[in-house]
Formats: C-alpha cells, structure tokens, sequence
C-alpha cells in the first residue's frame, strides 16, 4: 500500500500557523473518579468548570501547575459509559512530554509508590525514547514518554 502525503497548496494563499496543542478533552464515566485519579496520580489540579452550551453536561478543567498542560475532562449525561477501547474510532491513548530520561524513573517509582499499576518501561536506541504506559480510571492509556529528539 503506498500513501500519499502531498496536497497541493491553494493558489493565493498561504498556510496560517499552528502553535500546537492547546488542550486534550476526555469524555469520561464518572467525573469525580477521573478527576481523583488525574489530581492524585499526575498532580493536576481543577482550574474551572465549564457547562455545555447544549446538552447538558459539563467540563472539568485541569491544569499541571508550572506547565502549559490543560486537560478538559468532559461528561455527557447522555454519554454510553462504555469503557475505553483504542480498537474504536477515534483516540488511541494520550502521550505527556517528559523532559529527561531520569523524569521516566521518578514516574515509575511514584506510580509504584501509589500502588498504581503500570506496564513496563519501553526503550529504543534509534530514535532514543522511552515510554511507560499506565491507564486512566476508563481504561484511557496515558504513556509517559522521553524522547532524545
């Protein structure tokens, strides 16, 4: 199978920047949980809610204190509560930046720390990364990950 990746440009314009990800939305099963476990294991702290415009429903905003990490933990009340599954379309997991490969070990300590269960340390030569998986209370993975690039 060969994939194409060139799209032509449109004449007269030019592509606008992008600065990056601003920030991640989850819809979760029980938004008290999530929010537990996301304060409790990855130390987000609440920065606001905010209702649905239509729907009912609303979100709980987190933020990682000292970074730029908003998390939108999002709940619909008419929501399937099904867990998560990467085999659906749609999300696969979500990766957070480490900054230092040491960073990955104090993780790993801490989540044992926390009796949270995890699995193993991933590691590659080329490219340099390395990569620990753990599993939000729906079954989101959530991999911490080092890369030397």
């Amino acid at each position: 199978m060969t994939l194409t990746t060139t799209h032509p440009d449109v004449p007269g314009t030019t592509k606008p920047p992008v600065a990056g990800f601003h920030h991640l939305g989850l819809t979760v099963r029980d938004i008290h949980d999530s929010e537990s476990w996301y304060a409790d294991v990855l130390g987000m702290v609440r920065a606001f809610v905010e209702p649905h415009p239509t729907g009912g429903g609303h979100t709980v905003v987190l933020t990682r204190p000292g970074t730029a990490l908003f998390l939108g933990l999002d709940y619909h009340p008419q929501a399937d509560r099904r867990r998560f599954d990467a085999r659906r379309t749609g999300l696969d997991h979500v990766a957070l930046r480490l900054d230092g490969r040491s960073d990955l070990d104090a993780w790993v300590a801490r989540l044992d720390a926390l009796g949270v269960q995890h699995g193993p340390v991933h590691e590659n030569d080329q490219p340099a990364f390395a990569a620990v998986v753990v599993h939000d209370p729906d079954g989101i993975p959530i991999e911490l990950f080092w890369s030397a690039a």
